[in-house]
């Protein structure tokens, strides 16, 4: 399978693929950040989560795929790093603010400073008429944090916190964008960089222990939802952020940035649906005025 997704990068077919990943990317990203703050306290999800990606694809890693060339330990390191600070900002985010009013500046503020990333780390460009669509999006995404900020009641003495929590972390979804985006192209065989990726990730990083920890101080949810629901969250982990780096590799890193954006869509109908979240009509408008800028980037390119 890789032999064929590498023929294809550069070509039509490979760009349409890479737009069907970006937006599959997207629903799997909201409904990732749905089980993270959902029902059960999101250090603790997040720590099931990683615990079953990082078990999961451990045969993967060290069996199926080929072992990573010299090169990629250094690169390995770095992605860590990156990932490491993200969700700790992440977890802070959704502890303190309401996931429909902090989604949204996580998302919106990730894909602008893709784009610049992008630009510095591989030439990509943006002409005038995807500006446009990147302003369109951005309007869209933050006039809906403006007006959730505005009209929700949850959590509000924590908000302003929760929202420079979001800002930081939408600035860590750019560098990581970026620079895995850069990993990926770095290896022969993409399922490498993603086998690994997943493997050192989840098995090497705190979240586990830190969730074992926190799991004994609190009042104990019952582990067995809360592992099932790690694995659910893995399998959703594995295809959203395995789509969007593979939608990278095949075509542009910006385009397929901006696309994921959409996911900001899927997380308001996932918080009006699932959670609870009230949806109301300048709230579809929005999000309708973020589908219309992920269009006129992609028309405009």
């Amino acid at each position: 399978m890789s032999e064929w997704l590498i023929s294809l990068e550069g070509t039509e077919a490979g760009h349409q693929l890479a737009l069907t990943l970006a937006l599959m990317a997207a629903l799997l990203h909201a409904i990732f950040g749905a089980l993270q703050k959902g029902r059960h306290d999101p250090w603790l999800s997040r720590g099931a989560i990683d615990f079953s990606y990082g078990v999961m694809a451990a045969p993967f890693a060290l069996f199926v795929v080929p072992w990573p060339e010299p090169h990629m330990w250094p690169i390995f390191a770095t992605v860590f790093v990156i990932h490491v600070v993200y969700k700790l900002l992440q977890g802070f985010t959704y502890t303190k603010g309401a996931y429909t009013v902090v989604y949204p500046v996580v998302r919106g503020t990730g894909p602008l400073f893709a784009v610049i990333g992008a630009y510095f780390l591989f030439g990509e460009t943006f002409n005038a008429v995807q500006w446009l669509g990147v302003a369109t999006l951005l309007a869209g995404i933050y006039g809906l944090a403006a007006y959730n900020l505005r009209t929700i009641t949850v959590d509000r003495d924590t908000l302003v916190p929760a929202l420079w929590f979001a800002v930081a972390t939408g600035l860590l979804v750019a560098a990581y964008t970026t620079y895995d985006a850069y990993g990926i192209r770095a290896t022969a065989n993409p399922f490498t960089f993603l086998a690994w990726f997943f493997f050192i990730d989840g098995l090497f990083f705190m979240p586990p222990l830190a969730a074992y920890l926190w799991w004994r101080k609190t009042e104990r949810p019952t582990l067995g939802p809360l592992m099932a629901r790690g694995v659910i969250g893995a399998f959703v982990a594995f295809m959203s952020f395995g789509s969007i780096m593979l939608a990278t590799r095949l075509d542009n890193v910006g385009e397929a940035a901006v696309l994921r954006e959409t996911s900001t869509v899927f997380a308001a109908l996932i918080g009006w649906l699932v959670l609870g979240e009230k949806v109301g009509p300048r709230r579809l408008t929005l999000m309708a005025l973020i589908a219309l800028g992920a269009v006129i980037v992609e028309v405009g390119g």
